[in-house]
């Protein structure tokens, strides 16, 4: 149980990798799927933050002329989250766009319903 507890943001970040997964892999609905991939963006989120904490180190800003590396925390992690959290807005974003405008056409979010919408346009 000792080896479990000290991992426990990691299989929580799993644990939350998974029920993205699962929800954008197994819904029909666009909006779940969304919400599916935000899910799994925060597990993975929460993985990286978790693997580069360090405890007892400080922020990587230099004080008193001290740049002994082992005093500070690697801030490239957390420069990668910044920037995935950047990319995963933007995406939403642009999908909940794309969803409005398919619900605008074909007044329904389920992707089969959709398809065949789309095949019967197609075919006239």
């Amino acid at each position: 149980m000792e080896k479990i507890s000290g991992h426990f943001p990691q299989i929580i970040a799993m644990i939350l990798f998974t029920i993205g997964l699962s929800t954008l892999l197994l819904h029909r609905n666009l909006i779940k799927k969304i919400i599916g991939l935000n899910i799994m963006d925060t597990g993975l989120f929460l993985f990286i933050t978790s693997v580069g904490y360090i405890s007892d180190r400080l922020a990587p800003i230099i004080i008193n002329g001290n740049t002994d590396p082992s005093l500070y925390v690697n801030p490239v992690p957390a420069g990668l989250v910044l920037t995935g959290i950047v990319v995963s807005v933007s995406v939403t974003s642009i999908t909940l766009s794309l969803s409005y405008r398919l619900y605008k056409r074909f007044h329904t979010l389920n992707l089969d319903e959709i398809y065949l919408l789309a095949a019967d346009e197609e075919e006239r």
